[in-house]
Parts: structure tokens; sequence; C-alpha cells
């Protein structure tokens, strides 16, 4: 059996909630600093819906990583092609291309999805994102240096964006 990429259900919720813990738990891949709740992922999932959906990446019943849609300045019409993109791979899954499929999936949906502009707001110490994102064509729009305040540092903020639908 081979990757399968779906959209998120219910039933995903605790693996999704343990991935994001593990990213929070790593200080380079999430600005959060404590844990999330299984209820605070639920009202996550429930903020999300066709328009912006959330998407696993799932072998033999296991989720290895997710990666979600989310609207830009909601209800600033003028963005409301833009969506941030979001995505986070369990740990012992790293560097399988798991992340790459999940974008490459997002990509392939946005047309459809009437979304023409993608970006991902990220740590600036989170190396392994940058480098999958430059490799999916996005570029460096933004940084926000030591904005994010963690226990024993400071890191910055990076935008990085693409147009992933040119008409």
């Amino acid at each position: 059996m081979s990757l399968q990429i779906r959209v998120a259900k219910q039933t995903d919720l605790p693996a999704i909630t343990e991935i994001y813990n593990q990213a929070i738990e790593s200080g380079t891949s999430t600005a959060d600093i404590a844990a999330v709740s299984l209820a605070n992922r639920r009202k996550w999932l429930a903020a999300h819906n066709e328009d912006y959906p959330v998407f696993v990446a799932e072998e033999k019943g296991f989720v290895k990583g997710w990666c979600s849609l989310s609207p830009y300045r909601p209800g600033r019409m003028a963005l409301r092609q833009t969506a941030e993109i979001s995505y986070y791979i369990h740990k012992d899954f790293h560097g399988m291309g798991i992340g790459s499929s999940l974008i490459a999936e997002i990509i392939n949906r946005c047309s459809d999805l009437g979304i023409k502009v993608l970006f991902a707001i990220l740590l600036d110490t989170n190396y392994s994102s940058i480098g999958i994102l430059e490799k999916f064509e996005f570029k460096k729009w933004g940084h926000l240096p030591g904005v994010a305040e963690f226990e024993n540092r400071l890191c910055g903020h990076l935008y990085y964006g693409r147009r992933v639908v040119t008409s």
C-alpha cells in the first residue's frame, strides 16, 4: 500500500494533535510553546471547510502528516483567493517525501478551490521547511526578525509565497 492523501476526518484528530504537539516540542516548527489539546484541535478542524480543507497523508492506516489551508484576512474580499498553507510531519517520517506529497496535493487542488496565491508563515530557524518551500518555487516575501520569543531565544517569522494559478 502506498501513501494516500485524503481529506481529514474527526477520527484523524488524535494523530493530527500528536503530530502538532511534536512540532511544538521541537521548538523549531511553530510559534506555539504549549501543547494543544484534542478539544483545541477539534475546534480548529471545525473551522476548516471544503474551501479551506485539511488533508492527511496516511499509509497502512497510520497518519504520517497533515496539511491545511486557512483563509488570509477573512472578510477582505480582495484577498479571498489567497490562502495560508501549513503542514506538519510525524517526527518518525521526516525526510521521506511526505511533506512534498502534501504540498503537491494542495497545489494541484488550488484551482478547484479558487485559490490563486499560497503563502506559508514559518520560523526562520525551520530550515527543512525553507528547503521544501523553495523546492516548490515559493519565494521569500518577507521576514519579521525576532518576533517569536521562546524561553531562551528569539526567532523571526518568514513569509514564503507563490502564485499557483496564473489566470
